[in-house]
C-alpha cells in the first residue's frame, strides 16, 4: 500500500481543518514546498494535495503553490478541490499532476468523469466525501441524501484509477479512521480505495496493514503527520512501501 502525506493548501498555506469547517482552520507551515520536501525525504513517492479555497469556490484558487510543488520536488502528486469542467483538469494534467481527483463533479456532472478517465487514463480519481454513510459535495458545505457506495457504483468500468473515501466526521480530529465501513466499500467495487480521513496513530496504520484487503491502495494522513503522532518512515515501513 502507498502513504499518502496530505497537504491542504489554504490561503497558500499549509493548513488542516476540523470536519471540513473552513473557519476552523489551523496552519501548520506557511512552506509548503519545504513540507513537500519533507516527505520526499522520509521515503514517499505521492503527496496528497487539495487546493481547500477552490473547493470552495468552484476554481482553481491555489494554482501557485501547487506550481512551485512541481517544479522543486520530484514527486507523484494527486490533486483535489475546485475541478468542476474539463478545461481545469486539463490545466492541472498539463501542469504536471499525476492524479486529478473529482469530487464535486462525480456527483452533478458524472458524464465529465467518464470523459476525463477516456482522455486521461490512469489519470483520474474520484473523491468521496461521506457523513452517515451520505455524499456531501462543494467543499463537504452541500449535504446529499445520496449514499457513497451508490454514487462508486456508478462508475465502475469508466477507468477510475482510485476512489478516496474520507469520512467527514472523522477528518481532522485524529479519532481514527473509519476502516471498517472503507473496506466494506473496497470489498463492494471493483476499483481501488484509498482510505482517508481521521488517521491519528501508528496503531491506525498497522490496524489498515492487517485489516486490509486487496481493493485498499493506499491511505492519506494530515494532521498526525503536523502533530508529530505518527513517523513517515515507519508507516512506509508498515505498509510495504
Amino acid at each position: 500500500m502507498i502513504f499518502f502525506p496530505a497537504i491542504d493548501l489554504k490561503d497558500g498555506q499549509c493548513v488542516r481543518l476540523e470536519k471540513g469547517d473552513m473557519d476552523r482552520a489551523t496552519i501548520f507551515d506557511s512552506d509548503p514546498v519545504s513540507r513537500a520536501k519533507s516527505f520526499l525525504i522520509s521515503g514517499c513517492s505521492w503527496l496528497h494535495l487539495v487546493d481547500l479555497n477552490g473547493a470552495f469556490q468552484g476554481k482553481p484558487v491555489n494554482q501557485k503553490a501547487v506550481e512551485n510543488i512541481i517544479k522543486n520536488v520530484d514527486i507523484n502528486i494527486q490533486l483535489g478541490g475546485g475541478i468542476r469542467n474539463l478545461k481545469t483538469i486539463d490545466l492541472w494534467i498539463n501542469t504536471g499532476i499525476n492524479r486529478v481527483i473529482l469530487g464535486t463533479m462525480a456527483l452533478t456532472k458524472p458524464d465529465l468523469v467518464i470523459s476525463a478517465c477516456k482522455k486521461y487514463p490512469g489519470k483520474i480519481a474520484v473523491g468521496i466525501d461521506a457523513r452517515e454513510g451520505m455524499v456531501a459535495v462543494e467543499g463537504w458545505v452541500k449535504q446529499t441524501k445520496i449514499k457513497a457506495l451508490d454514487l462508486v457504483k456508478t462508475f465502475e468500468d469508466v477507468g477510475v484509477s482510485a476512489i478516496i473515501y474520507t469520512d467527514i466526521n472523522r477528518d481532522g480530529i485524529l479519532t481514527g479512521p473509519a476502516i471498517n465501513e472503507t473496506i466494506e466499500l473496497a470489498e463492494s467495487i471493483n476499483i481501488p480505495v484509498i482510505v482517508s480521513g481521521g488517521v491519528s496513530s501508528i496503531e491506525d496504520i498497522k490496524e489498515i496493514q492487517s485489516k486490509h484487503c486487496s481493493g485498499i491502495m493506499g491511505v492519506i494522513s494530515g494532521r498526525a503527520i503536523y502533530d508529530n503522532r505518527i513517523d513517515i518512515y515507519e508507516c512506509n515501513k508498515i505498509l510495504g512501501k
